[in-house]
């Protein structure tokens, strides 16, 4: 019997940023409902490996698959299903809280009515506060704003989240915790990156660790950049 076909699989991926090689020869594959940690000391390239699953960046080496087909084929249809939040909360300062929630989703073309932005804004804990500009919100105020999208994205397959609990208090924690492992156990794919132990109710959960590469010489620098 055929194994069917991962639905994100990583194959013989080369990173490098800078002089620094991070990783080579990084394999990863898993199916649905799967909660993948990315572990590893600062410098390691954890945020790098986000940014190559979403396509912000290109390996040097090796193929990103989503369903069995590269992720720079898809394009669209790949971002389709993709939520990233990345350390940078991608909120504009000068709109409102609702506004902002409003324009993310409609980016990520599936739109929603302003009622159901107030209901996801809620969740987040910023009753209230639909109307703020975001300038004038606290910082993990404005993280909440970001990670509303969150509750206005079961749609989405894949959530890739760095580091998704600084800024939050306890309660909010626990929010969003619960609310990743709902997503997870639905059929969803969460791959985060965290410094905090947060226990999360996932059903199956990966870890992919990153040790750190090695500083490259001119004579490598060379080679890398004749590829």
């Amino acid at each position: 019997m055929s194994q069917s076909v991962p639905q994100l699989e990583l194959k013989d991926i080369k990173c490098i940023r800078g002089e620094r090689l991070l990783f080579r020869k990084l394999n990863f594959s898993c199916q649905e409902g799967t909660l993948v940690r990315i572990s590893g000391p600062n410098g390691t390239g954890k945020t790098s490996l986000l940014r190559l699953l979403v396509g912000l960046m290109s390996p040097q080496e090796g193929k990103i698959l989503w369903g069995g087909q590269e992720i720079k084929k898809l394009k669209e249809d790949f971002w389709k299903e993709l939520v990233y939040i990345g350390h940078l909360n991608g909120v504009k300062d000068e709109l409102a809280a609702r506004e902002n929630l409003l324009i993310n989703c409609e980016i990520g073309e599936h739109p929603i009515t302003s009622e159901y932005a107030d209901e996801c804004l809620k969740k987040v804990g910023l009753e209230g506060f639909e109307d703020q500009i975001t300038r004038a919100l606290s910082q993990g105020q404005r993280r909440r704003v970001a990670l509303a999208r969150l509750y206005a994205s079961s749609h989405a397959k894949l959530w890739v989240l760095d580091e998704p609990f600084v800024a939050l208090d306890v309660a909010a924690v626990e929010n969003l915790s619960n609310q990743i492992a709902e997503h997870v156990n639905s059929g969803g794919i969460v791959i985060l990156t965290t410094h905090q132990e947060v226990p999360i109710s996932a059903n199956k959960k990966e870890v992919i660790t990153l040790k750190g590469g090695v500083w490259l010489g001119r004579h490598e620098m060379k080679k890398v950049k004749n590829v």
